[in-house]
């Protein structure tokens, strides 16, 4: 598949969000709802105000579909984008309002940098949390059995019916991409405004 053309069913999804189609909000949201909330919860590390921004990223979607360009990157992406981005700003927003509470009362208010270290740690978390559930299903399933069930590649290889020398490259491209969560900036295809 060339490069510049994007899936056929982002493509018609895009094309019938533009046209208003309620139908197409409801697949959207029945695909993507698990994603956009899981981002949000690790983001802010509530379940209640993760339905609060998944609220959010459906409305934006419903609202503002123009936005989405699918020869920039597939919608799942641009969907894990603008996720990332309101979950981002509702942790601006909260801890500024910690903070603003905190100068009302006696006490040293939080600082600056600590609200930032925050949002780095919580976009590290999403990054690697949506990398995971991206990546390829043997990839996954090597590194759950790894991490979770503390398998070895031995154990791997044999849990999943695959040679060593398999079980380590699965694992070893794993990490490489987990790596990348600690990358700065925007993922590769997420461009667009939220």
């Amino acid at each position: 598949m060339a490069k510049d053309v994007p899936p056929r069913w982002d493509r018609k999804m895009q094309q019938r969000l533009a046209r208003g189609e309620a139908a197409a909000l409801g697949e959207v949201y029945d695909r993507f709802a698990p994603l956009v909330h899981s981002l949000a919860h690790r983001v802010l590390g509530d379940d209640k105000a993760a339905d609060g921004v998944t609220r959010e990223v459906f409305a934006h979607i419903w609202e503002h579909p123009e936005t989405y360009d699918p020869r920039q990157s597939p919608l799942r992406t641009w969907i894990a984008d603008v996720t990332h981005r309101l979950a981002v700003q509702r942790l601006r927003d909260r801890e500024e309002g910690h903070r603003e509470e905190a100068q009302r009362d006696p006490g040293e208010p939080p600082a600056h940098e600590e609200l930032e270290r925050t949002v780095r740690h919580a976009s590290v978390a999403a990054r690697a949390d949506y990398i995971v559930h991206s990546m390829p299903l043997p990839l996954r399933r090597a590194l759950e059995l790894a991490y979770f069930q503390r398998r070895d590649y031995r154990q791997t290889a044999a849990d999943l019916g695959v040679t060593e020398d398999e079980a380590r490259r699965r694992l070893r491209l794993g990490l490489q991409l987990l790596a990348t969560a600690h990358d700065t900036g925007t993922p590769p295809g997420c461009g667009g405004a939220v």
